[in-house]
């Protein structure tokens, strides 16, 4: 029997590899979902609807890319400090 592990890598994260970096974020196998559902928060969209996510993710990015990186970043060690 043949057993695969299906890792997928949302939609919109191979766009944001510069994001990540400026936000000091590495990602990996074992943080992609977290980050995922913080961003999804980020941008007040349900969880898991990548498309709605991706478009409120680069309005935002276009308006104040700036903004959204510090709120990323803020973010990110917050929940790093529970």
């Amino acid at each position: 029997m043949l057993c695969v592990k299906v890792m997928s890598l949302t939609c919109y994260f191979r766009h944001l590899q510069q994001i990540f970096r400026r936000a000091g974020i590495t990602v990996t196998r074992e943080n992609r979902q977290e980050l995922d559902r913080i961003i999804h928060s980020i941008v007040n969209v349900d969880y898991k609807n990548c498309p709605a996510t991706w478009r409120e993710v680069k309005r935002r990015i276009t308006e104040d890319e700036e903004e959204f990186v510090a709120l990323l970043k803020e973010t990110w060690k917050k929940r790093e400090q529970k």
